[in-house]
């Protein structure tokens, strides 16, 4: 077994603007290069500079359209472990009331890379489990089948994808688990669909929670508690 080299992720990491494209792309959205150079407040060609060192450290992936080039994150697992990074990187100082309110609505609804996350994803978790759609061991009953199919989930592309199904995820923000893996991920999706959440922001992973999406998590009965 060889030991990794942390530094060279870190150092990938460190630079203020790469994690200002990076904490971008964990919306799950692929961003154009001129897109993430605004969100980093610096020009294209250095955003080019950054990005191309961010491909070759396996950070993002590029996706072409035609002749648009698009970048992402890498997969799951680089996700993951930036989403993990969270838990131990302090809070960014908030000096405005549009940073606080940002911040706020951040903690109650926002992708995790591709799963919801914040009040409304620890709380959708626990009302997974607690109405008998998930078992404990995190598999997909009956009821939770036919629940989710008429989400519009499709749980057997979910099982077959490569990645974990189904697990709990440590919210950093609530320190309490909300659902992870390609069943997650479907999830999300299909609820943005429905028109339960809608994205913000282009630069911004928080999600605006509507009133049709309340409406369906309540009769789920999920408890979004003071901040519904």
């Amino acid at each position: 077994m060889h030991d990794t080299d942390l530094a060279a992720v870190g150092a990938l990491i460190g630079d203020p603007s790469r994690a200002r494209m990076l904490d971008a792309l964990m919306g799950g959205r692929a961003l154009a290069a001129g897109e993430l150079a605004t969100i980093a407040g610096i020009g294209a060609s250095t955003a080019s500079e950054h990005l191309a060192r961010l491909r070759e450290g396996g950070l993002v992936d590029v996706v072409a359209q035609g002749r648009h080039r698009y970048y992402r994150i890498a997969g799951p697992d680089v996700g993951a472990a930036l989403e993990a990074l969270s838990h131990v990187a302090p809070p960014r100082p908030v000096r405005s009331l549009r940073q606080a309110g940002h911040a706020q609505a951040l903690a109650f609804a926002r992708t995790c890379y591709d799963h919801l996350a914040g009040v409304c994803g620890v709380a959708l978790h626990d009302a997974l489990l607690a109405h008998d759609w998930l078992t404990p061991a995190y598999d997909v009953t009956p009821v939770g089948a036919a629940g989710l199919a008429g989400w519009g989930v499709d749980v057997a592309a979910a099982r077959a994808g490569r990645r974990s199904f189904a697990r709990p995820c440590l919210d950093w923000t609530e320190r309490r688990p909300h659902l992870a893996g390609s069943l997650a991920a479907g999830i999300t999706d299909g609820l943005v669909r429905r028109g339960w959440f809608v994205r913000r922001a282009v630069d911004s992973r928080a999600l605006l929670l509507t009133d049709a999406g309340r409406a369906g998590l309540a009769e789920l009965g999920a408890d979004l508690g003071s901040s519904a």
